[in-house]
Formats: structure tokens, sequence, C-alpha cells
């Protein structure tokens, strides 16, 4: 029998829009509202992962309402912009994820403070390596990424830490030199920091630090997922922590339609063609092919999508084997997303954090259609 009820987030891109800046963000709120999910979530990027130059009309229906796929919002501005103007039907707020390095911990420090007292303790403090797109085209060092988050995290729990003491503190990274952090917690708790990990040291910093585990699935399998948590466990074991407090999360991306034959067609379209070039080189390789940037490509975490032009896109992505994406995606109908994230339960998963990229297709009236059978997964997964 399980002992703790399965619970759902909804993940929206901060994306800027023809009519309106919140509209969006809003409307994916209003719909986080409507179906009792437990958190809403925003990524904290500079810009897309998909490759712009194939984010037009001529290949996406919604280029006609999200004309530049890279024009994102900051995310914090918009959550605090959420906790500031929803008084009713009040989730939890996440960041999912922010970067260790491209913003100084100490501000991210504070940002997690400040949207922790706004929404009185329902804040949740996303972190991860971050990747490269966000990073070095805007002078960001990218060397040593973990070294990098692993200095972040003590700098953010020295200050919150400190009592406001000022504190001075040695790192390669951020040192701190009589730093004042004066901001308190809510109640006496700070916010949740949930980890977005994959690799060994980084599941072992995620089991001394975390509250919650949230990696991006489309880089693992169920089995995977179960080895994972199971590392995480141990290293909180090994650190003296209990190691079943921390939340076992993923965060999950959903093509989705009312019929399996029009998900395979929107997983052919040109669009969701170029965002295989997001996963890794060894998932390429589990089915048949060697990835077109190289065979120890690592995805999402190097490629630099906006330097790509169309050319470029379509002849990477030729021959993109059919069964890559339905694999580091949850696609199918409703029914079938649901089964597949029961697999994912029955490995361990207690939280899962799902994001639509159902309306990416060629027709606009099929994209904006697929919204439904989204809502029909998230009102059912509550009942996993």
């Amino acid at each position: 029998m399980r002992l703790t009820m399965f619970k759902v987030g909804l993940i929206e891109q901060p994306l800027h829009t023809r009519y309106s800046p919140t509209a969006l963000v809003s409307a994916s709120y209003l719909s986080a509202v409507g179906n009792r999910v437990d958190s809403f979530w925003m990524p904290d990027h500079l810009n897309s992962l998909f490759p712009r130059s194939v984010m037009t009309s001529q290949y996406l229906g919604t280029a006609r309402l999200v004309p530049e796929i890279d024009a994102h919002y900051d995310a914090w501005t918009i959550l605090g912009y959420l906790a500031a103007r929803n008084k009713l039907g009040r989730r939890r707020l996440g960041i999912g994820v922010t970067d260790a390095g491209r913003r100084n911990p100490a501000v991210t420090a504070q940002a997690a403070a400040t949207l922790n007292l706004l929404t009185r303790g329902r804040a949740i403090l996303g972190i991860g390596t971050g990747n490269r797109e966000s990073n070095e085209p805007y002078g960001v060092d990218w060397s040593k990424p973990v070294a990098r988050f692993e200095e972040a995290i003590a700098t953010i729990r020295a200050l919150w830490n400190s009592g406001g003491e000022l504190v001075t503190r040695d790192s390669p990274f951020f040192p701190l030199h009589n730093a004042a952090f004066d901001l308190p917690p809510y109640r006496g708790k700070w916010p949740d920091i949930w980890i977005a990990s994959h690799r060994p040291r980084m599941l072992r910093a995620t089991g001394r630090y975390a509250d919650g585990w949230l990696p991006a699935t489309m880089t693992m399998r169920p089995k995977d997922y179960a080895a994972g948590l199971e590392k995480v466990r141990a290293a909180a074991s090994d650190a003296g922590r209990d190691p079943m407090s921390i939340t076992a999360a993923g965060f999950f991306m959903v093509m989705t339609g009312p019929s399996r034959e029009q998900v395979d067609e929107a997983l052919a379209s040109q669009p969701m063609k170029a965002f295989a070039l997001c996963a890794h080189a060894e998932l390429w390789a589990r089915h048949g092919a060697s990835h077109p940037l190289g065979v120890d490509f690592t995805g999402a975490q190097d490629i630099i999508p906006q330097a790509l032009d169309k050319q470029t896109v379509l002849s990477l992505t030729a021959d993109v084997p059919p069964s890559l994406l339905k694999e580091c995606l949850l696609t199918g109908t409703p029914g079938d997303v649901i089964e597949q994230l029961a697999e994912w339960r029955d490995h361990g998963l207690q939280y899962s954090i799902v994001g639509n990229l159902s309306s990416l297709q060629p027709s606009l009236r099929r994209g904006l259609a697929a919204n439904l059978p989204f809502t029909k997964i998230l009102r059912r997964l509550r009942k996993l």
C-alpha cells in the first residue's frame, strides 16, 4: 500500500506572446488551479532549447501566437507576479531549475528567500549546473560546472544559516568577505532545495544537501531513475540524513493528442525532430544511430541552438530515429501517458512535474486542440 499521495506539478515556459506579457503564463496557472495540481513551475533560461531557425510559421502553427521562441521573460520576476496577483487557489511555486553559476548564489539565495516570504513558505528552489546555451554565449565561465554547483549550494546554505551574522568564506568561485544576509526564513523554514542531477557526483550532492531530487527524465528510463534514486538516498544516509525525507520528483515533457496517429504526426514535425538534438548521444545510440553532433555529445547541456541556421538543422535532423522521441518524452493519448507515468511511479517516483509540448505542431488548430487531452492527463495523474 502506498503511504504517500502521488503529487503533480505543471511547468510553463515564460514566453512573450503577441498579445500580453502574461497571457501564456496566466492561462497555464489557471489550468494548474482548475486541475488542482500541487505546484506551478518556471524554467530559468535566457532562451529556448529549440533552434529558433525552425520555430517559424513554416513549420509551427503556434508561431502565429509566439513569434520568437527565444523571447523568454525572467522566471523569478514572473513567479513574483504570480505570488502577488493570485490570492486564491495558491500553489507551491518553483523555479525549475536555475543555474548555479550564471546567477551569483547570493542573488539566488535572496530571490528564493524573497519568493518564500511572498508565498508564505511555498517556494521551491530548483537548481542544477545549468547548460551551455544560457552561459557561454553571455560570457559566463562554463568550466567546472559541477564544482561551481557544489560551491553555490554551500554559499546559499551559509547565507541562509548565518542568522544575520557577517559571513566570510573561502571559495574558488564565490568567496564571501563580511557578507550580510538578513532576510528571515518563513516561520523558521527556508525554501526547499530540489536538485537536478544525473551523474554520480551530482547524485551524491543531492543526497547530502537536497530536499528533493528533480532530474530531467528525458535522459533516463524508469530503471535508471530507480538506480539514481537509490544512489541519492544512500548518499543521504551516509551524510546522517533521513533518506526518505528527500522527495523523489522528475521533470517530464508530454506530447499528447486525441489519437496515436496524430501524436506520431506531431513527433515527425520539424520542430520535434530538431528537439531530438537535445537528447544525449547515448540515447541516440540506443536507437541505432549516431548523434549528428558527435558520439560524445551531451545534448541539452551542451547545445547552443540559437547558433544553428535552418539548413544546418534540416541536415542534422534528416535521420532522427522515430522511436527516439518516444523514449525521452511521454507520448500518446491521455491513457498512454498515464500508463507510462505509472511505470515511473512503480520505480520510485513520488512527484511528477509535467510540461506540455503538444502545441508544437504544424497545424495551429491541432496544437490548440491538444490542450484538452493534456488537461485530462493532469486530472488523472492525482489518482496514480
